[in-house]
């Protein structure tokens, strides 16, 4: 069970982008939608509502589809359905890296102008799908996996995992900041976006979240899921 917790950490890590890079990411960029001026933060608020649509979604079609071809009630298996959620996180980072590198250009073209956050709306989709699959498939897998004397403690360990992952985020990002200043330039993250290259971060991400990818479905491939006796 250990070896799967791990990879919560840094997939949780992932998952922090949304209330730190990508809120600076959308503070460079032009928050007017029409008449209409969005703060950035508000996104993990849309985020929600993202998660709602695709539950719903989840309900009525992906469950229906993968009962016909997997013969399981629950359409996916607890481990199926983590090994989504981590890897849906590799789009959506690359998507984040992507809408950066557009912003950054038209910033620095002559006469370009900023980027809407609106283009910032296909990250926060795709991590709300990711964590459609992972947030409550995690909870049930420690609880279910877990000795009958140690389901509560068990079951602490996804937050757990939450809140290493804000520890491992800072660690990441002071490693990269100290890594791309050592020639004395203004590094990936400098304090204005415009110049740093927030784009190389988010790949850096992405390349994490992949290799995390391919560590989880080494592990969970090896992993075999108590089988539930029901009377």
């Amino acid at each position: 069970m250990l070896p799967i917790w791990f990879t919560c950490v840094f997939y949780s890590a992932a998952m922090c982008q949304t209330a730190t890079t990508f809120v600076q990411q959308g503070n460079a960029m032009n928050t007017k939608i029409g008449s209409f001026s969005v703060p950035a933060a508000s996104l993990n608020s849309a985020e929600v509502i993202f998660i709602m649509v695709w539950v719903a979604f989840q309900d009525s079609v992906v469950i229906p589809i993968a009962r016909r071809y997997t013969g399981d009630p629950a359409g996916l298996t607890l481990l199926q359905r983590m090994g989504v959620g981590r890897l849906l996180a590799v789009p959506a980072l690359a998507a984040a890296a992507l809408v950066e590198t557009w912003r950054l250009r038209r910033v620095r073209s002559v006469g370009g102008g900023n980027l809407s956050i609106g283009w910032q709306l296909p990250q926060f989709v795709i991590l709300a799908y990711s964590d459609v699959f992972c947030g409550i498939a995690q909870l049930e897998f420690f609880y279910s996996e877990a000795p009958a004397s140690m389901r509560s403690l068990c079951s602490a360990f996804q937050f757990l995992a939450m809140s290493l992952a804000y520890y491992v985020n800072t660690l990441v990002v002071s490693v990269a900041a100290a890594a791309t200043t050592a020639g004395g330039g203004p590094g990936w993250l400098p304090a204005d976006l415009n110049d740093g290259h927030l784009d190389y971060y988010f790949w850096l991400w992405t390349g994490i979240s992949a290799a995390n990818y391919v560590v989880y479905t080494a592990f969970a491939k090896r992993y075999t899921l108590k089988k539930v006796v029901r009377q």
